[in-house]
């Protein structure tokens, strides 16, 4: 089967998402709105040039594991339109249940994190990504691989998804028009997944697609104005702390917790804010207890 070269459309974006961040900043400021303090911005900023850095030698190396693996597939997709829709819908899939499982599991948060810990909310925010998820998201595409779908392909929509959700990391779009919402991931419902206010919590994963969520129950709309940041913030503009700070606390509470290596490995997989002694704050029962007060009011 002939590939196509396809470049790497990541690369090409990045004037793109430079533009449209001096505009939303210069559109912020027309309308004296407070979504922007340049340190923060400057961090994200900085996150995003290193996870552009690092991910010229990941991707190299997730794109020889994916063409391995592809020697195994079990059928041939071939590079046809229809294997492009097909795609967009299938790596959408995928993406929901890795950015679900990133909220759920420790080890994958402690990447994912990243991306959640500015208390702002604006199209830079969008460019706050991890230095360090690569080296392991990458084996939730790896059924797509399997499936037929050619690794040049599989990095291609990937790569389409992460362009795709960098608008909606905006308060200057209030709705979009009720057809769209009631499909397609929007500013209002992403607000939502990077919101602390309880009820907001782990909601709304999707990519591209807010089906996903309305179809496994993980759907919340958009009501109260959101509080941006994490449940516990950790008040650092220092680029290398953000990139490696949870991955720190994750292994010290692992070696350092005086308990049985059952308990000391759930500090892994468990999700975040998890303790052995029950001492942690999930964001599943802050959750619980806004249902309860909630039913109580009502």
């Amino acid at each position: 089967m002939s590939v196509p070269e396809i470049p790497n459309l990541i690369h090409y974006a990045i004037p793109f998402f430079i533009a449209t961040v001096l505009l939303e900043i210069v559109l912020t400021i027309k309308i004296k709105m407070d979504e922007y303090e340049f340190k923060d911005a400057g961090t994200s900023i900085l996150m995003g040039l290193g996870n552009v850095f690092i991910g010229l030698f990941t991707k190299a190396m997730i794109l020889g594991i994916f063409y391995f693996l592809y020697e195994f597939r079990f059928f041939t997709l071939p590079f046809k339109w229809w294997s492009w829709i097909l795609l967009l819908f299938a790596e959408d899939f995928i993406y929901y249940w890795f950015h679900r499982i990133s909220h759920e599991n420790r080890f994958f948060w402690a990447s994912h994190v990243v991306h959640h810990s500015s208390k702002k909310y604006n199209l830079s925010t969008a460019l706050r990504q991890t230095w360090t998820g690569s080296f392991v998201s990458f084996v939730f595409w790896i059924p797509l691989v399997l499936v037929g779908f050619h690794p040049i392909m599989v990095l291609t929509q990937i790569s389409i998804s992460l362009i795709y959700q960098y608008w909606i990391h905006t308060e200057l779009i209030t709705k979009m028009p009720k057809w769209f919402e009631a499909f397609f991931n929007t500013p209002s419902h992403h607000r939502v997944h990077h919101a602390t206010n309880p009820q907001y919590l782990d909601r709304n994963h999707a990519g591209i697609f807010i089906i996903w969520d309305k179809i496994f129950g993980t759907f919340e709309p958009e009501v109260e104005k959101p509080i941006y940041g994490l449940i516990k913030n950790i008040n650092t503009y220092n680029p290398i702390k953000v990139a490696f700070i949870e991955w720190y606390n994750m292994f010290s509470d692992l070696f350092s917790s005086k308990t049985s290596i059952l308990n000391k490995f759930k500090y892994l997989i468990k999700p975040p804010g998890w303790k052995h002694d029950n001492t942690g704050i999930l964001s599943s029962d802050l959750r619980k207890e806004w249902e309860e007060k909630k039913g109580k009011l009502q």
